[in-house]
Protein backbone atom coordinates (compact mmCIF):
# COMPACT_ATOMS: atom_id res chain seq x y z
CA UNK A 1 0.00 0.00 0.00
CA UNK A 2 1.50 3.31 -0.89
CA UNK A 3 1.64 6.21 1.86
CA UNK A 4 1.83 9.89 1.43
CA UNK A 5 5.47 10.07 2.66
CA UNK A 6 6.48 7.99 -0.51
CA UNK A 7 5.63 10.49 -3.19
CA UNK A 8 6.59 14.06 -4.16
CA UNK A 9 4.29 16.47 -5.04
CA UNK A 10 4.90 18.77 -7.97
CA UNK A 11 3.16 21.72 -8.36
CA UNK A 12 3.39 24.03 -11.30
CA UNK A 13 2.91 27.70 -10.17
CA UNK A 14 2.71 29.62 -13.52
CA UNK A 15 0.25 26.92 -15.51
CA UNK A 16 -2.52 28.76 -17.44
CA UNK A 17 -1.94 32.07 -15.81
CA UNK A 18 -2.38 33.76 -19.70
CA UNK A 19 -6.06 32.89 -19.38
CA UNK A 20 -6.71 35.37 -16.07
CA UNK A 21 -4.10 37.90 -17.58
CA UNK A 22 -5.94 40.76 -15.53
CA UNK A 23 -5.38 38.82 -12.20
CA UNK A 24 -1.75 37.36 -13.77
CA UNK A 25 -0.13 40.22 -14.57
CA UNK A 26 2.08 41.54 -11.21
CA UNK A 27 1.99 37.49 -9.81
CA UNK A 28 1.15 34.13 -10.87
CA UNK A 29 -1.37 32.07 -11.19
CA UNK A 30 -0.67 30.03 -7.67
CA UNK A 31 -1.05 33.06 -5.54
CA UNK A 32 -4.36 34.41 -7.21
CA UNK A 33 -6.13 35.55 -3.83
CA UNK A 34 -9.72 33.69 -3.05
CA UNK A 35 -12.08 33.54 -0.78
CA UNK A 36 -11.62 36.20 1.57
CA UNK A 37 -8.34 34.82 2.63
CA UNK A 38 -6.86 32.25 0.94
CA UNK A 39 -4.76 31.98 -2.76
CA UNK A 40 -4.71 29.21 -5.04
CA UNK A 41 -1.83 27.71 -3.79
CA UNK A 42 -3.06 26.96 -0.60
CA UNK A 43 -5.81 24.16 -1.87
CA UNK A 44 -3.27 22.45 -4.07
CA UNK A 45 0.00 22.58 -0.83
CA UNK A 46 -2.98 21.88 1.77
CA UNK A 47 -4.07 18.79 0.19
CA UNK A 48 -1.06 17.42 -0.14
CA UNK A 49 0.43 17.81 3.43
CA UNK A 50 -3.14 16.63 4.52
CA UNK A 51 -2.92 13.33 2.63
CA UNK A 52 0.84 12.71 4.12
CA UNK A 53 3.28 14.09 1.39
CA UNK A 54 6.23 15.83 3.01
CA UNK A 55 8.05 17.09 0.34
CA UNK A 56 6.76 19.45 -1.94
CA UNK A 57 8.60 21.29 -5.26
CA UNK A 58 6.79 24.22 -6.34
CA UNK A 59 7.79 25.29 -9.78
CA UNK A 60 7.70 28.55 -10.68
CA UNK A 61 8.62 30.59 -14.14
CA UNK A 62 8.27 34.49 -13.30
CA UNK A 63 6.23 37.20 -11.43
CA UNK A 64 6.87 34.71 -7.94
CA UNK A 65 7.78 37.50 -5.49
CA UNK A 66 4.75 37.31 -4.15
CA UNK A 67 4.46 33.32 -3.85
CA UNK A 68 7.69 33.58 -2.48
CA UNK A 69 6.79 36.11 0.13
CA UNK A 70 2.96 34.09 0.71
CA UNK A 71 5.31 30.46 1.07
CA UNK A 72 8.02 31.78 2.99
CA UNK A 73 9.68 28.61 4.80
CA UNK A 74 6.40 26.78 4.59
CA UNK A 75 6.12 27.15 8.20
CA UNK A 76 2.29 27.09 7.63
CA UNK A 77 1.81 23.79 6.08
CA UNK A 78 4.14 22.10 8.17
CA UNK A 79 6.88 21.73 5.77
CA UNK A 80 9.64 23.77 7.41
CA UNK A 81 11.63 20.83 8.32
CA UNK A 82 14.82 19.79 8.32
CA UNK A 83 14.85 16.68 5.76
CA UNK A 84 12.55 16.92 2.98
CA UNK A 85 9.43 20.01 3.14
CA UNK A 86 9.33 22.79 0.77
CA UNK A 87 11.12 23.12 -1.76
CA UNK A 88 11.25 26.82 -4.51
CA UNK A 89 11.92 25.46 -8.25
CA UNK A 90 12.39 29.09 -9.84
CA UNK A 91 13.93 29.16 -13.39
CA UNK A 92 17.38 30.53 -12.28
CA UNK A 93 20.27 28.91 -14.52
CA UNK A 94 17.78 27.00 -16.11
CA UNK A 95 19.16 26.17 -20.22
CA UNK A 96 15.94 25.38 -20.91
CA UNK A 97 12.58 27.39 -21.70
CA UNK A 98 10.12 26.73 -19.30
CA UNK A 99 7.52 28.06 -21.96
CA UNK A 100 8.02 25.30 -24.17
CA UNK A 101 5.60 23.27 -21.85
CA UNK A 102 5.56 21.05 -18.37
CA UNK A 103 7.86 18.80 -19.95
CA UNK A 104 10.77 21.11 -20.41
CA UNK A 105 10.01 22.54 -17.02
CA UNK A 106 10.16 19.01 -15.59
CA UNK A 107 13.43 18.70 -17.53
CA UNK A 108 15.20 21.58 -15.67
CA UNK A 109 14.33 19.87 -12.30
CA UNK A 110 16.12 16.91 -13.04
CA UNK A 111 18.31 16.89 -10.62
CA UNK A 112 15.53 17.86 -8.01
CA UNK A 113 13.92 14.79 -8.92
CA UNK A 114 16.81 12.30 -9.30
CA UNK A 115 18.25 13.27 -5.73
CA UNK A 116 14.67 12.24 -4.58
CA UNK A 117 14.70 9.09 -2.99
CA UNK A 118 10.50 9.04 -3.08
CA UNK A 119 9.18 6.13 -5.11
CA UNK A 120 6.14 8.17 -6.59
CA UNK A 121 5.49 11.65 -7.86
CA UNK A 122 2.24 13.50 -8.05
CA UNK A 123 1.89 16.32 -9.98
CA UNK A 124 -0.31 18.70 -9.98
CA UNK A 125 -1.15 22.20 -11.63
CA UNK A 126 -2.33 24.85 -8.59
CA UNK A 127 -5.20 26.71 -10.76
CA UNK A 128 -8.31 24.43 -9.36
CA UNK A 129 -9.98 25.05 -6.14
CA UNK A 130 -10.83 21.50 -4.53
CA UNK A 131 -10.29 19.81 -1.38
CA UNK A 132 -8.82 16.36 -2.45
CA UNK A 133 -7.78 13.28 -0.19
CA UNK A 134 -5.16 11.95 -1.95
CA UNK A 135 -4.76 8.60 0.50
CA UNK A 136 -7.84 7.48 -1.98
CA UNK A 137 -6.07 7.97 -4.63
CA UNK A 138 -2.69 6.39 -3.52
CA UNK A 139 -5.16 3.35 -2.83
CA UNK A 140 -6.74 3.26 -5.96
CA UNK A 141 -3.10 3.78 -7.98
CA UNK A 142 -1.87 0.69 -5.95
CA UNK A 143 -4.74 -1.33 -6.12
CA UNK A 144 -4.77 -1.26 -10.24
CA UNK A 145 -0.81 -1.51 -9.81
CA UNK A 146 -1.36 1.51 -12.23
CA UNK A 147 2.13 3.27 -14.17
CA UNK A 148 0.05 6.75 -14.49
CA UNK A 149 -3.86 7.30 -12.43
CA UNK A 150 -5.38 10.67 -13.69
CA UNK A 151 -7.39 12.35 -11.85
CA UNK A 152 -10.77 13.19 -13.51
CA UNK A 153 -14.42 15.01 -12.93
CA UNK A 154 -17.25 14.27 -14.56
CA UNK A 155 -19.37 16.89 -16.36
CA UNK A 156 -19.37 19.75 -18.27
CA UNK A 157 -16.20 21.00 -18.99
CA UNK A 158 -15.16 24.21 -17.74
CA UNK A 159 -12.38 24.97 -20.41
CA UNK A 160 -14.12 23.71 -24.01
CA UNK A 161 -11.02 24.85 -25.70
CA UNK A 162 -7.98 23.19 -24.45
CA UNK A 163 -9.99 20.42 -22.22
CA UNK A 164 -8.38 16.64 -21.43
CA UNK A 165 -11.39 14.28 -22.26
CA UNK A 166 -10.44 10.55 -21.35
CA UNK A 167 -12.52 7.69 -22.37
CA UNK A 168 -12.70 5.60 -19.21
CA UNK A 169 -14.02 1.57 -18.78
CA UNK A 170 -15.78 0.48 -15.92
CA UNK A 171 -12.87 -0.34 -14.00
CA UNK A 172 -11.11 3.19 -14.32
CA UNK A 173 -8.59 1.58 -16.99
CA UNK A 174 -8.27 4.96 -19.88
CA UNK A 175 -8.88 3.19 -23.31
CA UNK A 176 -8.42 7.33 -24.88
CA UNK A 177 -7.85 10.12 -24.46
CA UNK A 178 -8.88 13.50 -26.99
CA UNK A 179 -7.32 16.65 -26.67
CA UNK A 180 -8.63 19.73 -27.47
CA UNK A 181 -11.78 18.39 -27.81
CA UNK A 182 -13.98 21.53 -27.80
CA UNK A 183 -17.40 19.81 -26.76
CA UNK A 184 -19.58 21.32 -24.00
CA UNK A 185 -21.34 17.98 -23.25
CA UNK A 186 -20.81 15.84 -20.31
CA UNK A 187 -17.53 14.06 -20.56
CA UNK A 188 -14.66 12.70 -18.12
CA UNK A 189 -12.31 15.80 -18.31
CA UNK A 190 -8.79 15.95 -16.62
CA UNK A 191 -8.02 18.95 -13.68
CA UNK A 192 -4.46 18.55 -14.41
CA UNK A 193 -3.29 16.37 -11.55
CA UNK A 194 -1.62 12.56 -11.68
CA UNK A 195 0.49 10.17 -9.96
CA UNK A 196 3.42 8.58 -11.89
CA UNK A 197 6.59 6.41 -10.37
CA UNK A 198 9.76 8.95 -10.22
CA UNK A 199 11.94 6.74 -12.50
CA UNK A 200 9.10 6.18 -15.11
CA UNK A 201 8.51 9.83 -15.07
CA UNK A 202 12.48 11.31 -15.01
CA UNK A 203 12.49 8.36 -18.46
CA UNK A 204 9.40 9.55 -19.97
CA UNK A 205 10.96 13.29 -20.23
CA UNK A 206 14.37 12.57 -21.36
CA UNK A 207 12.75 10.49 -24.03
CA UNK A 208 10.59 13.04 -25.29
CA UNK A 209 12.91 15.89 -24.54
CA UNK A 210 15.41 13.69 -27.42
CA UNK A 211 12.49 13.96 -29.54
CA UNK A 212 11.85 17.77 -29.38
CA UNK A 213 8.28 17.29 -27.51
CA UNK A 214 7.32 19.38 -25.13
CA UNK A 215 3.52 19.09 -24.38
CA UNK A 216 2.87 16.45 -20.98
CA UNK A 217 -0.54 15.66 -22.03
CA UNK A 218 0.23 15.03 -26.21
CA UNK A 219 3.73 13.90 -25.88
CA UNK A 220 3.88 12.17 -23.15
CA UNK A 221 0.14 10.74 -21.93
CA UNK A 222 -1.53 10.26 -25.57
CA UNK A 223 1.76 9.13 -27.47
CA UNK A 224 2.58 6.61 -24.73
CA UNK A 225 -0.94 5.36 -23.95
CA UNK A 226 -1.06 1.56 -25.35
CA UNK A 227 2.27 1.09 -24.11
CA UNK A 228 1.09 2.31 -20.19
CA UNK A 229 -1.67 1.01 -17.65
CA UNK A 230 -2.80 4.63 -17.58
CA UNK A 231 -6.14 4.73 -15.03
CA UNK A 232 -8.51 7.16 -14.19
CA UNK A 233 -9.94 8.41 -10.46
CA UNK A 234 -13.16 10.16 -10.78
CA UNK A 235 -13.14 13.05 -8.05
CA UNK A 236 -16.51 14.09 -7.34
CA UNK A 237 -16.51 16.37 -4.66
CA UNK A 238 -16.83 20.71 -5.29
CA UNK A 239 -13.94 21.91 -7.76
CA UNK A 240 -13.29 24.50 -9.81
CA UNK A 241 -11.06 25.36 -12.48
CA UNK A 242 -10.15 28.89 -12.93
CA UNK A 243 -10.27 29.15 -16.83
CA UNK A 244 -11.43 33.00 -17.08
CA UNK A 245 -11.76 35.78 -15.03
CA UNK A 246 -15.98 35.15 -15.02
CA UNK A 247 -15.03 31.62 -13.89
CA UNK A 248 -12.72 33.55 -11.01
CA UNK A 249 -15.93 35.23 -10.16
CA UNK A 250 -18.09 32.51 -9.88
CA UNK A 251 -15.87 30.14 -7.77
CA UNK A 252 -16.14 33.42 -5.20
CA UNK A 253 -19.65 34.05 -5.40
CA UNK A 254 -20.01 30.12 -4.81
CA UNK A 255 -18.62 30.11 -1.26
CA UNK A 256 -21.79 31.87 -0.67
CA UNK A 257 -23.71 28.43 -0.66
CA UNK A 258 -22.93 26.74 2.37
CA UNK A 259 -22.87 23.38 0.37
CA UNK A 260 -19.96 24.18 -1.10
CA UNK A 261 -17.90 25.99 1.52
CA UNK A 262 -18.51 22.08 3.65
CA UNK A 263 -17.70 20.46 0.92
CA UNK A 264 -14.34 23.38 0.62
CA UNK A 265 -13.36 23.48 4.14
CA UNK A 266 -13.99 20.55 6.39
CA UNK A 267 -12.97 20.61 9.64
CA UNK A 268 -11.48 16.91 8.86
CA UNK A 269 -8.85 18.46 6.03
CA UNK A 270 -8.26 22.13 7.05
CA UNK A 271 -7.11 24.28 4.17
CA UNK A 272 -3.87 26.38 5.79
CA UNK A 273 -3.12 29.44 4.77
CA UNK A 274 -0.66 32.73 5.78
CA UNK A 275 -1.81 34.55 8.94
CA UNK A 276 -1.78 37.60 9.10
CA UNK A 277 -2.68 38.79 12.65
CA UNK A 278 -5.39 41.19 12.07
CA UNK A 279 -8.39 41.99 14.51
CA UNK A 280 -11.42 40.79 13.84
CA UNK A 281 -13.94 42.06 11.33
CA UNK A 282 -15.55 45.67 12.66
CA UNK A 283 -19.13 46.41 11.99
CA UNK A 284 -20.59 49.98 12.27
CA UNK A 285 -23.55 51.04 14.07
CA UNK A 286 -25.41 51.55 10.82
CA UNK A 287 -23.96 48.84 8.72
CA UNK A 288 -25.75 46.45 7.12
CA UNK A 289 -23.93 42.67 5.55
CA UNK A 290 -26.28 40.24 4.25
CA UNK A 291 -25.10 37.04 2.35
CA UNK A 292 -21.17 37.73 2.41
CA UNK A 293 -17.89 36.70 3.86
CA UNK A 294 -15.84 39.24 5.50
CA UNK A 295 -12.52 38.71 6.33
CA UNK A 296 -10.58 40.07 9.72
CA UNK A 297 -9.51 43.48 9.82
CA UNK A 298 -12.33 44.84 7.67
CA UNK A 299 -14.40 47.42 9.05
CA UNK A 300 -17.83 48.01 7.30
CA UNK A 301 -19.75 51.33 7.92
CA UNK A 302 -21.77 50.79 5.11
CA UNK A 303 -24.14 47.76 2.94
CA UNK A 304 -22.77 44.87 1.76
CA UNK A 305 -24.80 41.96 -0.23
CA UNK A 306 -23.50 38.29 -1.75
CA UNK A 307 -19.80 39.83 -1.87
CA UNK A 308 -16.53 38.57 -0.55
CA UNK A 309 -14.10 40.94 1.36
CA UNK A 310 -10.36 39.91 1.72
CA UNK A 311 -8.49 41.09 4.86
CA UNK A 312 -8.27 45.11 6.17
CA UNK A 313 -10.92 45.95 3.76
CA UNK A 314 -12.60 49.34 4.73
CA UNK A 315 -16.17 49.77 3.61
CA UNK A 316 -17.08 53.86 4.63
CA UNK A 317 -20.60 54.98 5.46
CA UNK A 318 -23.00 55.11 2.69
CA UNK A 319 -21.12 52.95 0.35
CA UNK A 320 -23.47 50.07 -0.75
CA UNK A 321 -21.32 47.22 -1.95
CA UNK A 322 -23.46 43.89 -4.03
CA UNK A 323 -21.66 40.98 -6.10
CA UNK A 324 -18.31 42.26 -5.04
CA UNK A 325 -14.92 40.84 -4.86
CA UNK A 326 -12.59 43.64 -3.11
CA UNK A 327 -9.24 42.10 -1.82
CA UNK A 328 -7.04 43.08 0.72
CA UNK A 329 -6.92 46.79 1.58
CA UNK A 330 -9.11 48.27 -0.50
CA UNK A 331 -11.38 51.45 0.92
CA UNK A 332 -14.65 51.97 -0.34
CA UNK A 333 -15.48 55.78 -0.08
CA UNK A 334 -18.57 57.27 1.43
CA UNK A 335 -21.86 57.13 -0.93
CA UNK A 336 -19.58 54.57 -3.43
CA UNK A 337 -22.06 51.97 -5.20
CA UNK A 338 -20.56 49.03 -6.29
CA UNK A 339 -22.28 46.30 -8.20
CA UNK A 340 -20.16 43.36 -9.95
CA UNK A 341 -17.07 44.20 -9.40
CA UNK A 342 -13.57 42.52 -8.49
CA UNK A 343 -11.21 45.17 -7.03
CA UNK A 344 -7.39 44.09 -7.07
CA UNK A 345 -5.33 44.69 -3.95
CA UNK A 346 -5.27 48.57 -2.20
CA UNK A 347 -7.68 49.57 -4.60
CA UNK A 348 -9.00 53.46 -3.33
CA UNK A 349 -12.79 54.62 -3.93
CA UNK A 350 -13.33 58.01 -3.83
CA UNK A 351 -16.68 59.35 -2.52
CA UNK A 352 -19.56 59.15 -4.29
CA UNK A 353 -18.39 56.76 -7.26
CA UNK A 354 -21.02 54.30 -9.04
CA UNK A 355 -19.17 51.59 -10.87
CA UNK A 356 -21.26 47.61 -11.98
CA UNK A 357 -20.86 45.19 -14.16
CA UNK A 358 -22.70 42.39 -15.34
CA UNK A 359 -22.72 38.53 -13.75
CA UNK A 360 -21.36 37.63 -17.38
CA UNK A 361 -18.89 40.62 -17.69
CA UNK A 362 -17.29 41.24 -14.29
CA UNK A 363 -15.32 44.76 -13.86
CA UNK A 364 -12.00 44.36 -13.28
CA UNK A 365 -9.83 47.32 -10.99
CA UNK A 366 -6.41 46.76 -11.03
CA UNK A 367 -4.02 46.98 -8.63
CA UNK A 368 -3.62 49.88 -6.14
CA UNK A 369 -5.64 52.00 -8.41
CA UNK A 370 -7.46 55.38 -7.22
CA UNK A 371 -11.03 55.15 -9.26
Amino acid sequence: MMRGNEVIGILFAYVHEERVRELTENRVMASIPYGGRYRLVDFALSNLVNSGVNKVGVITEQNYQSLMDHLGSGKTWNLSRKREGLFLLPPFGAEISRTDGLVSSLASIHRFLRNSKEEYVLISNCDTVSNIDYRDVFRFHSEKNADITVIYRHGTSPDTDKNVVYTVDPEGYVRDMLIKRGSDQNCNYGIGKCIIRRQKLMDLVDEAMSRNLYDFDRDIMQRNLKDMKVYGYEYTGAAYTITSFKDYFEANMALMDPKVRAQLFPAAHPIYTKVRDDMPAKYGLGSSVENSIVADGCVIDGEVENCVLFRGVRVKKGAKLKNCVIMQDCVIGEGTKLDYVVADKNVEFDMNRNMAGSSSYPVYVSKGSRV
